[in-house]
């Protein structure tokens, strides 16, 4: 891989701490969300951060894929990524999941999932995840 760019953020005290950039731009208490066991103390949660990363790079390769296709995404575009915590069907650990919704305002459904789909093939985030856990993307 050839790196365009590197950032880093360290974690203390697990989900229940604080993460931090390296540049002190994102500096979060981490809690854990009462449907696993926290307290419900205000703070956000590694799922939150991933779906927040997940639907700003998605958002961004589904821009890329659209010039490409000479198609205008508007402004107000959103992608929404729902992050799931569970645990598998099969075997120890935990797992995630992930279900990315686009709304892209005036484009027809069947141009803007055509759109999806190319963008899952080039979002960074997609390409990680690919076969590794359940990620589901359509158009809205």
């Amino acid at each position: 891989m050839q790196k365009i760019y590197t950032t880093k953020a360290t974690a203390t005290g697990g989900r229940s701490g604080k993460a931090k950039s390296e540049d002190g731009v994102l500096d979060v208490t981490l809690t854990v969300p009462k449907e696993m066991g926290g307290d419900g103390a205000t703070g956000t949660n590694p799922e939150q951060l991933f779906a927040a990363g997940y639907s700003a790079c998605f958002l961004g390769a589904l821009k890329l894929v659209a010039g490409k296709a000479k198609v205008k995404v508007p402004e107000d575009t959103t992608i929404t990524a729902a992050v799931s915590f569970g645990k598998p069907d099969q075997g120890e650990g935990f797992t995630i999941g992930a279900d990315l919704e686009a709304h892209i305002p005036g484009l027809d459904l069947g141009t803007a999932q055509e759109l999806v789909e190319k963008a899952h093939q080039v979002c960074p985030y997609s390409n990680a995840t690919r076969g590794n856990i359940e990620v589901n993307v359509k158009a809205v």
